[in-house]
């Protein structure tokens, strides 16, 4: 999985159009291999970049849950925590 691409359900403040269109490419780079495509390939790249922001707005917008949302801040918190610890500090 993309290390870029991180979960963007049930937090708060909820995840915004930007956020999910990022995770969107992200996903798309990865998929293709392509980092920034080719004339040849771009409108290709960028129709499955929105169908993949669609495809994931409707999913997130679906979703239904019973947990407390999550602190964005304290979840980065942690993952710079888990980072430092595996890598050490720089």
């Amino acid at each position: 999985m993309c290390r870029n691409i991180r979960a963007l359900y049930n937090y708060e403040p909820p995840s915004t159009g930007a956020d999910i269109e990022a995770a969107a490419l992200q996903y798309v780079r990865k998929v293709s291999g392509y980092k920034k495509p080719s004339a040849a390939n771009e409108a290709v790249f960028q129709r499955a970049v929105a169908d993949i922001a669609r495809a994931t707005a409707s999913l997130l917008d679906s979703l239904q849950t019973t947990a407390p949302p999550r602190n964005r801040e304290a979840e980065i918190a942690k993952a710079r925590a888990r980072n430092a610890a595996r890598f050490g500090r720089a």
